[in-house]
């Protein structure tokens, strides 16, 4: 294990970020709070964006953008939405700043330009665009209106982490307006189906789908679809939300259109979003002591030649086939590296690349080219093989789909083995402070009791599974008849 990070289970939340920082994902920031995406990582999310950009504009979905800014009174039109952000927003009240009459080296606020209504830094942008679809929607020949867009956005954190809780991050959010409550219903189911396909296919991350209880919605919607994840510490972590918001917006904002009987109704709303915390998520799901270990169908290098030579004859020699090799990787679409850096020696780099988290290492030397081999590792297993140079790009592009697989199956494998049932609240107890992940157990329906379990436990319901089985049962605090499980966790 390299001595440069703290084990997991040392410190897990220590190792969690000398992963990040190490591995060269993110920096701390000279904002408190914030965090710097160093390009490796802004490569990782770059790759992951451009899939689900993707998805989104397969199912039918347009990009826009939204101004940054939401005006107060916008933000306040719904209440639900409005409170449940409140305590997380920035609010830009003056819009000039003047040096400092006592010192003119400092800046001041100018107390004369004092915005006349106060701007939210938004943390969500239903506000906004939905005051925008006001003048957009005037009939069913309007809709549906599918809409996504990039962005960042900033809700005033106490307690940050890189990635997984900053003031700042980017997201991608979705608005879609529809005639029937039906349309919208299908539209956050078919959002969740999304974000789980990519989670599972190409983060490698296995999730459990399934509705938010009524304490755990967004606020202002009707319901809200999740996907869940499991970490190596047993912590859960939302990966992805889809709401079906109802007329709640739209009554807010007053957006009618006029039916094909010509009726006016409230159309029908729904918003889902991932952001850059699923980078975290895809760290502490995958990785371990000696580095990252990223999926190879997002990640930013997906192979890298690393030679071994003696003077620069070898290095000319290895270098000629090297670049051959890296043509035939790239023509098939593999994302390949040639590093003949001379500042660094083969073993530094080696460390370098399973820090962070390369899938594929291939090592040339002088005699692999004489028997016309090379020795390739792959980042998962560690294993290492002697493999021919005739033929390799194929061979790596099959390694790469089995590393892919493999990953997913060893997540998934762990993940079931710590969906536990918990009949007694001695039970639930004593599985959460074994770590357990999910406790699948009975809940009465009730938000106080939800509630209390929380303030007891800091254990929250992760989700109703969709399609949940139905049993009859006891609630696990109250006794309280119960018709299904549920999954508890404690979460990021």
């Amino acid at each position: 294990m390299s001595k440069e990070i703290t084990s997991r289970a040392q410190d897990y939340s220590q190792w969690y970020n000398d992963l990040v920082i190490k591995g060269g994902l993110a920096d701390y920031s000279g904002v408190k709070g914030c965090m710097v995406i160093k390009p490796y990582g802004f490569g990782l999310w770059e790759n992951m964006r451009d899939v689900l950009d993707k998805m989104f504009k397969d199912t039918g979905h347009q990009n826009a953008y939204f101004p940054l800014f939401v005006p107060k009174s916008l933000f306040e039109a719904e209440e639900k939405n409005a409170e449940g952000f409140a305590k997380e927003c920035a609010v830009v009240t003056h819009y000039r700043l003047k040096s400092d009459p006592a010192d003119k080296h400092k800046l001041i606020v100018d107390p004369e330009a004092k915005l006349e209504e106060e701007l939210i830094v938004r943390p969500t942008s239903e506000a906004i665009i939905w005051s925008t679809y006001k003048t957009w929607i005037q009939s069913y020949r309007d809709l549906p209106l599918l809409i996504n867009q990039w962005a960042n956005v900033v809700r005033w954190e106490m307690r940050t982490r890189l990635f997984l809780r900053t003031t700042e991050f980017l997201w991608q959010e979705g608005h879609t307006a529809h005639a029937t409550k039906q349309e919208a219903v299908e539209e956050a189911e078919k959002m969740l189906e999304v974000y789980a396909d990519f989670a599972e296919n190409y983060m490698a991350l296995p999730v459990i789908k399934g509705i938010k209880t009524p304490n755990e919605r967004f606020a202002g919607a009707e319901d809200t679809y999740c996907i869940e994840a499991l970490m190596q510490d047993g912590k859960a972590l939302q990966a992805g939300t889809s709401h079906f918001l109802g007329q709640n917006f739209a009554k807010a904002f007053d957006v009618k259109f006029s039916d094909k009987e010509n009726k006016l109704d409230y159309v029908w709303a729904t918003s889902w979003g991932v952001s850059t915390r699923l980078i975290g998520a895809l760290v502490m799901a995958h990785s371990d002591d000696e580095g990252l270990v990223i999926p190879p169908r997002i990640a930013p290098l997906q192979a890298v030649i690393v030679p071994i030579y003696k003077g620069d004859e070898q290095r000319a020699i290895l270098g000629m086939k090297a670049k051959e090799i890296i043509q035939q990787l790239k023509d098939l679409g593999i994302r390949a590296k040639y590093d003949d850096n001379d500042n660094n020696r083969p073993g530094w780099k080696f460390a370098q690349y399973e820090m962070q988290g390369v899938p594929v290492r291939i090592t040339l030397g002088a005699r692999d080219l004489e028997n016309n081999n090379v020795e390739v590792a792959r980042r998962d297993t560690k294993e290492k093989y002697t493999v021919s140079v005739n033929g390799i790009a194929f061979y790596v592009k099959e390694l790469l789909e089995e590393i892919q697989l493999h990953m997913f199956n060893r997540a998934k494998t762990f993940r079931d083995e710590h969906i536990t049932p918990a009949d007694t609240w001695e039970q639930f107890e004593e599985l959460l402070e074994g770590k357990a992940g999910f406790i699948a157990a009975h809940w009465d329906g009730t938000g106080e009791t939800e509630d209390k379990i929380k303030e007891l436990t800091k254990a929250t319901i992760r989700c109703i599974p969709l399609n949940n089985k139905q049993e009859n049962g006891k609630c696990i605090l109250t006794g309280k008849p119960s018709t299904q499980r549920v999954l508890f966790a404690r979460a990021y």
